[in-house]
């Protein structure tokens, strides 16, 4: 491959002008970022009008670097700053929310899993369920939605894979174990940290939504980042969610923060599909004694709490967490693990929900005489 970095992407990208002015997309500030991970260039454009607007401008982007070296593989990321992508308060005050939102085609069902706060394990519970679904023969992908700090790439056994673009721009998933993955991780080195103001992560979810090619999936689960700030309230209302799932760790601060989450999507009207205790317990592998080290049954007392579904507990145990950190989920889930069963158990109320829903959404027929 030709030796290339940053000030060679640039001068290239200095041969395309921005829309409605004489300067060129690097002197006009237009190129926010430019990331190289090997032969894979990622450009990051900070626009500032509607997306379609620049889609010559991206497509000028990857013809011109590629002509430079063809081994290249570009991507090209649209990420705004505009004012109307904050969150509208008082929308959120009238619950106004539109009900349309983004959902690619081919995807029945966008189901998010987030917490309150970090540390959790809900990047660990996304990884088991998404293998767990997989398992009963369900189509199955997971957006890592966490821009500052991706876990799946490592918990997928994909941190040295790389996307690829199809003949129409989009972007393939990384699969793997049956679960297709798309996650900032994959286009960036895993030591960067990503320097990104909410806005710009809010982009660069959205694309990372829309152009992948998802292919046909029965549920997309969204690993959200932990908290209740703009971009978890903007992807609550931007992206078209079947529902969320809600985790937390039995103790008591976990447990406020995991009803702040829960009360966020109540605002902006997305259904709770029910609360899960990670963490729950702890079995001593050598008398098999049961300690309950974060308290337990907070999460259960909750549910009841709030009128949702509880959806079952995990317990804290050390093969759990190396398999995530191994990249080797089958080991917990595909290969009947004692741990399975509480992922399993998950997974099938995960299915009864997408089931009732999809019924109550069939319309009934009309009978007419003429």
């Amino acid at each position: 491959m030709t030796n290339i970095n940053e000030n060679i992407i640039k001068n290239i990208l200095k041969d395309i002008n921005n829309i409605q002015s004489s300067d060129n997309i690097v002197d006009s500030g237009l190129v926010k970022n430019i990331i190289i991970d090997k032969n894979l260039i990622s450009i990051i454009l900070q626009i500032k009008e509607s997306e379609h607007l620049y889609k010559d401008i991206a497509q000028q982007c990857k013809i011109l670097i590629k002509n430079y070296d063809n081994i290249l593989e570009v991507n090209v990321l649209l990420t705004s700053e505009l004012e109307n992508t904050n969150i509208d308060k008082n929308n959120l005050k009238n619950k106004e929310v539109k009900k349309n939102g983004i959902k690619p085609e081919g995807i029945k069902h966008i189901v998010a899993i987030a917490s309150g706060k970090g540390g959790v394990g809900k990047s660990t519970l996304t990884t088991n369920i998404a293998l767990s679904l997989a398992n009963k023969n369900l189509k199955i992908g997971i957006l890592d939605a966490d821009i500052y700090g991706p876990s799946q790439p490592r918990m997928l056994g994909l941190k040295d894979k790389k996307p690829e673009q199809t003949p129409i721009g989009k972007i393939t998933t990384v699969d793997s174990y049956n679960v297709k993955c798309m996650s900032i991780g994959f286009l960036v080195d895993e030591e960067k940290p990503m320097i990104w103001r909410g806005p710009m992560v809010q982009g660069a979810l959205e694309q990372l939504i829309k152009d992948v090619d998802w292919g046909e999936l029965d549920i997309l689960l969204i690993d959200m980042p932990p908290g209740t700030g703009d971009v978890q309230l903007t992807m609550s209302q931007r992206v078209s969610l079947s529902g969320a799932i809600i985790v937390s760790t039995p103790q008591d601060i976990a447990l406020i923060d995991a009803k702040k989450g829960l009360k966020m999507f109540n605002k902006v009207n997305v259904p709770i599909i029910g609360i899960v205790e990670n963490m729950s317990f702890y079995i001593c592998p050598n008398c098999e004694a049961e300690a309950k080290i974060f308290g337990h049954g907070g999460a259960k007392q909750t549910s009841k709490d709030l009128s949702v579904d509880f959806l079952g507990e995990i317990p804290l145990d050390i093969n759990i967490r190396i398999n995530s950190d191994k990249g080797l989920p089958n080991k917990t889930i595909l290969e009947e693990s004692n741990n399975a069963i509480y992922f399993d158990n998950i997974s099938d109320k995960l299915i009864k929900f997408i089931q009732k829903l999809d019924q109550d959404n069939i319309v009934d027929p009309i009978i007419k005489f003429e």
